[in-house]
């Protein structure tokens, strides 16, 4: 199910999402193709062609070109992107590749999950549909600069599994225990009033009962808190890995490339690989 009822948004979001696979490994997108379900006469034409258009708009932002695609009929809408990319080996920059001692940077704020449960339910003021588009359509070309950066070892996108499950996939493929301070997470304002009042989606109560048994947290938190570790993201932010001589420079490439909530969210350590809220 699309994550807005806007066409145009939905198509920058999922635009902007595909591309970020691309940008996490440190590589420039060269073209991409368009992958969609349309349900024939149920959806009108302009419909189509406005996710279209958002999906375009934002692929030009990127100065990718759109070089063709495929459609098929289907009950309910689905667009997306395969992003084909180009980095030199060198630079590649793989979720598994982290060291001992070093320190966690994200990129964007958490919470697109939350607003996006409480749209479907036509019931997010325009304010926090604003701060979920915004977030969610903004591209993570930032990530072809990390790469350039020394002691940048490890980057992945933080996006349907929540901060919890992408965290951990650092943890396990570097054989690593991570920590996280949860008063340092950006978290979109919107999204801190949207989950205490219940917003949720049922993709986060997956990903808790996948992970669950490698992540501690403390009593303090809240289940609202923990509903934000799990939240799924659409086209969520970068999330480095990097030695702690590199993270002034981690955060001012963020910060100059439009991600000002960018920030230090934790650390890895030698341990087992699982996760340590606090």
């Amino acid at each position: 199910m699309p994550i807005v009822d806007d066409p145009f948004d939905y198509g920058r979001m999922a635009a902007a999402n595909a591309l970020s696979d691309v940008y996490a490994m440190g590589g420039k997108p060269l073209f991409a193709l368009v992958v969609a379900g349309v349900p024939v006469g149920k959806l009108p034409v302009e419909t189509v062609q406005r996710i279209f258009a958002g999906g375009y708009e934002v692929c030009a932002q990127a100065g990718v070109p759109v070089a063709g695609g495929h459609t098929i009929d289907i009950t309910e809408p689905i667009y997306g992107l395969v992003a084909i990319g180009v980095v030199h080996p060198d630079k590649i920059r793989r979720n598994g590749d982290a060291q001992d001692g070093d320190v966690l940077v994200l990129g964007k704020p958490l919470g697109i999950g939350i607003l996006g449960a409480a749209e479907n339910k036509g019931e997010l003021d325009p304010e926090g549909y604003r701060q979920m588009v915004d977030t969610a359509s903004r591209l993570n070309a930032v990530g072809i600069d990390l790469t350039e950066l020394d002691g940048v070892h490890a980057i992945t996108d933080v996006t349907g599994f929540g901060i919890l499950g992408h965290m951990l996939e650092i943890c396990r493929g570097s054989d690593l225990a991570g920590s996280i301070n949860f008063d340092d997470l950006p978290i979109l304002p919107a999204a801190r009033d949207y989950a205490a009042k219940g917003y949720n989606t049922g993709a986060a109560g997956r990903n808790w009962a996948s992970y669950v048994d490698s992540v501690d947290v403390p009593d303090r938190l809240s289940e609202y808190d923990i509903n934000i570790l799990r939240d799924p993201q659409t086209s969520g932010g970068l999330l480095v890995a990097c030695a702690p001589s590199a993270v002034d420079s981690v955060l001012k490439t963020f910060h100059d490339q439009g991600h000002a909530e960018a920030a230090v969210i934790g650390s890895l350590a030698a341990g087992d690989p699982r996760i340590n809220v606090v």
